[in-house]
């Protein structure tokens, strides 16, 4: 028998055959995660399907096998296969998405210092390995490159192995992750005999005392209990138990406990069940329906507040009752500590959950614990998506319109897309829900076999909340220079005064947009990414670049003209908070965005501060978009409601309507009702019209008969190349080259409707020291173009959500 394996090299396209010894053929199957020798290297593989014969001559034996159990299940690598093509990422990049972070373990190379007596005095990259090697020893190559940010220190190295100055072998690291074991005791004797041994238990009185403490603790422990609660209880010392355990009263022995995220949750009591309105009712019964019949996908798109997450959890119950499981996908887990409640109260015990700021061992526990089916609900970010359930019978995207289903990073991936895929493939039922579904997404659900289920109306009493659209042009005219129109004023301080709640919404973070010098103009600018840099007051009146994190301190002097008429220009969510404090001191304020919420649970604290009314303000950026349910909330106020609208980007109208539509959303969802105030400079904008209307209809046809004139999807399909390179002349040419090969591919497959935008620089034209030039391909297949054409050194996104 011979294994085709998919190698985890990530720039390694295709796969390739090794033979399987024969001590391991009973054990090696499809999905099973294997150590093998590739080049020079070892590395991991894991096998993608057997077969008979081999399309090599005497291919290359499989050393060893990682894990008894496949670590990928036969739908899970029909997946795999499925993004390899359809985004044109190497297969081993979708296969490392699947596999827990700390199980997957790449090559690497291992340097030891071999010539301690050696000087480097011309390079100083080559001083510091040397100086590293000789304080911490043998070290690999990726823990090398922690002390060398933006450094290419391994040009410098091969230089010193040539010389014998250093050695270098690869590698291939262990698994980082294993189960975690706790040492644990339990009584081993009946009750009375441990009882009849008390008084000969120690020979000086503490002695006897902390013994006996132990001894009875456990009689009253019918389970093995872990020894750090019995030191603590009792005061007695391992010691003391290994003589209880010489003695046959008890045993010691280790014990595997899982690491669950969810244990720190507060549990909720499951409240009386909902009664499903008749929208809810209708929508739920053709779900279900399709749980028995032939599967497909629904889009649901209902209002804010019209009862989606209801309809998840009663047709998750369906799926669960067949004995199948379920997976829940949500923006982002941290943002929606509501839904995840909900489901811990209705399946209790049963729920896993998977996000990036959990723990590799958290994560690994949750991955084995959902492998042996021990979980029938997992919800969680983007990668939760890969969770290796047994049998899986229904996907649901919530929030199916948000960007962080999108990848922006290698390997370019949507899991919106890859959920309806892997439903297909499972044969289970996709539901996405959205109160803004993307353009593409309505216009699929018109015109394919996907399903769109309405719920227009919110299930409490109150309607959509009544938008005030106040144009700041006016306010100017009137002579108000301040952020807050008199209207959001107004309404803020008869909020605050009735005890309710407001959520002031900005999409800048920050106190100023730029800084610059008012007598020559000049604007301070990152110098890697040539973006101009914003003021935090809250650091140390720090200027920071939001692209690649460059800081500096806020000069005295212009550094052109040597000025110190330095100001700052815009406004962001520092400058706002400091404005409300001033202005209403007896208000209670929280700021939620990427600045304070850089720590682990910092968004579950500030949103359940908020929930539990410690706060009567909450001011934060793109967050507040997400599905908060916030009853005390009565006011909404949005600042800028126009920032990206002018970005030269197709989708940039979409963006802003749904934020607006969503942010909007969150006011009034109680009997107390609500209001949104939303400030702009383009009134007359369709996006903002719209919003203010809650006209998400009106907004698709026009949106959709923009996007058929300039021949966007949904009517075509992109793909965007991306170039760097520190040399802009030189990303400029490699760009042409690219551009004229796929011209010549276009006209000699006869590709009429296939046509090139670009090469032109990105928008963003400077990106961490490196110049970006792209080119968009738009047609009706662009993935066929591209497929055999890959250039190695360029970024690929089929479908991009953002051409800047």
């Amino acid at each position: 028998m011979f294994a085709r394996l998919a190698v985890n090299i990530p720039a390694i396209s295709g796969i390739f055959d090794y033979a399987i010894p024969p001590e391991l053929a009973l054990q090696i199957k499809a999905g099973c995660l294997v150590v093998v020798p590739f080049g020079n290297q070892t590395v991991q593989g894991i096998v993608i399907e057997l077969t008979e014969s081999s399309s090599i001559q005497n291919p290359k034996s499989i050393i060893d096998l990682l894990d008894p159990a496949p670590v990928l299940t036969p739908p899970q690598i029909a997946l795999a296969i499925r993004m390899a093509e359809t985004t044109l990422n190497p297969l081993a990049s979708m296969v490392s998405l699947m596999i827990p972070t700390g199980l997957s373990q790449q090559a690497d190379i291992s340097y030891e210092l071999r010539d301690t007596s050696f000087q480097e005095t011309n390079s100083k990259v080559a001083s510091r390995i040397i100086d590293l090697l000789k304080e911490r020893g043998i070290l690999r190559g990726r823990q090398i490159d922690s002390h060398f940010a933006k450094v290419d220190w391994r040009k410098t190295a091969n230089m010193l192995v040539k010389k014998g100055v250093l050695s270098a072998k690869n590698v291939l690291p262990a698994p980082r992750v294993r189960p975690k074991y706790i040492r644990v005791a339990q009584l081993s004797v009946k009750p009375e005999a441990a009882e009849a041994e008390m008084e000969s238990l120690g020979s000086t009185k503490q002695t006897l005392a902390r013994r006996q403490a132990a001894l009875r603790f456990l009689i009253h422990q019918p389970d093995a209990i872990n020894l750090s609660w019995i030191y603590a209880e009792t005061g007695c010392n391992i010691a003391d138990l290994q003589e209880l355990e010489e003695r046959g009263l008890i045993r010691l022995f280790e014990n595997e406990i899982f690491r669950d995220p969810l244990g720190k949750i507060e549990k909720q009591t499951t409240s009386d069940e909902l009664t499903l309105t008749s929208e809810q009712t209708s929508a739920l019964q053709q779900i279900t329906s399709a749980f028995s019949f032939q599967p497909s996908a629904f889009l649901l798109y209902g209002v804010t507040g019209s009862g989606k997450t209801e309809i998840y959890l009663r047709a998750a119950e369906e799926v669960i009752q067949k004995g199948k499981q379920v997976i829940v996908l949500v923006p982002e887990i941290a943002l929606t500590p509501q839904l995840v409640r909900r489901f811990l109260s209705r399946f209790p015990g049963q729920v896993g959950l998977v996000h990036s700021k959990l723990s590799e061992g958290e994560r690994y526990d949750t991955w084995r614990r959902a492998r042996d089916g021990r979980l029938n609900v997992i919800i969680g970010a983007r990668s939760a998506l890969f969770s290796p359930l047994p049998n899986i019978g229904l996907i649901v995207v919530d929030e199916c319109h948000d960007s962080s289903y999108y990848q922006a990073e290698p390997p370019y991936y949507n899991a919106m897309t890859s959920a309806q895929d892997y439903a297909r493939l499972c044969g289970a039922v996709c539901v996405m829900g959205s109160a803004t579904p993307t353009i593409e997404q309505r216009f699929q659900a018109e015109h394919s076999d996907m399903q769109m289920l309405g719920l227009p109306n919110r299930v409490t009493d109150s309607a959509l909340p009544p938008v005030q659209v106040v144009d700041m042009r006016e306010e100017l005219k009137n002579g108000n220079r301040g952020i807050f129109s008199r209207s959001l004023t107004e309404s803020l301080a008869e909020t605050i005064s009735r005890g309710e709640q407001t959520i002031i919404f900005l999409n800048r973070r920050g106190t100023a947009t730029y800084i610059f010098c008012r007598d020559c103009g000049h604007v301070l600018k990152c110098p890697n990414c040539e973006t101009p840099l914003t003021l935090h007051i809250e650091n140390k009146e720090q200027l920071l670049c939001h692209h690649c994190g460059y800081t500096r301190k806020r000069p005295g002097k212009c550094p052109q003209c040597s000025s110190e008429q330095i100001r700052e220009y815009g406004l962001g969510s520092e400058k706002v908070e400091a404005d409300i404090k001033a202005m209403f001191p007896q208000a209670r304020t929280l700021r939620w965005d990427w600045d304070t919420t850089r720590s682990k649970d910092a968004h579950e604290i500030i949103l359940t501060h908020f929930a539990n009314h410690q706060a009567d303000v909450l001011i934060g950026t793109q967050m507040l978009a997400k599905g908060l349910d916030l009853p005390m909330v009565t006011l909404v106020g949005i600042v800028l409601a126009d920032v990206g609208l002018n970005l030269p980007d197709p989708f940039a109208s979409e963006k802003v309507f749904q934020t607006l539509t969503q942010v909007a959303g969150r006011a009034g969802r109680s009997a107390r009702g609500g209001k949104v105030i939303l400030q702009t400079f383009m009134p007359e904008h369709y996006a903002i019209q719209f919003a203010a209307q809650h006209d998400v209809n009106g907004f698709y046809e026009r949106e959709l008969e923009y996007r058929k004139q300039l021949g966007y999807p949904p009517y075509a399909r992109l793909a965007r190349l991306e170039y760097r390179h520190k040399d802009n002349v030189k990303a400029e040419d490699e760009a042409n080259k690219l551009a004229g090969r796929l011209k010549i591919k276009i006209e000699a497959e006869k590709r009429h409707q296939t046509e090139l935008i670009g090469p032109v620089p990105s928008f963003f034209a400077k990106d961490n020291s490196e110049y970006r030039w792209q080119i968009v391909v738009r047609g009706p297949d662009p993935v066929s173009l591209l497929r055999d054409i890959k250039p190695s050194d360029w970024k690929i996104e089929i479908d991009p959500i953002s051409l800047l």
